[in-house]
């Protein structure tokens, strides 16, 4: 059963860091913090991001999942 969770928690690992990188940057960095970035509006997402999105949340979800579950099956 753990090599399951691992297993799972190594692939979802690997689709979260690539859904991250795919999102698309929002902020120029500390150049922002101080006033020097343009703003822009974000309500305007594509129908393609909305769903990068919810991929991504997805895919944390059960990364959280296979974490706590592991954390259960070591604990005992």
């Amino acid at each position: 059963m753990e090599l399951l969770f691992t297993v799972i928690l190594v692939i979802a690992s690997v689709l979260m860091i690539l859904l991250v990188l795919l999102h698309k940057g929002r902020g120029g960095g500390l150049s922002d913090m101080f006033g020097g970035g343009v703003s822009s509006s974000l309500g305007g997402s594509s129908v393609a991001e909305r769903n990068l999105d919810r991929l991504t949340v997805g895919i944390g979800v059960i990364w959280f999942a296979c974490v706590i579950a592991l954390g259960l099956l070591l604990a005992y």
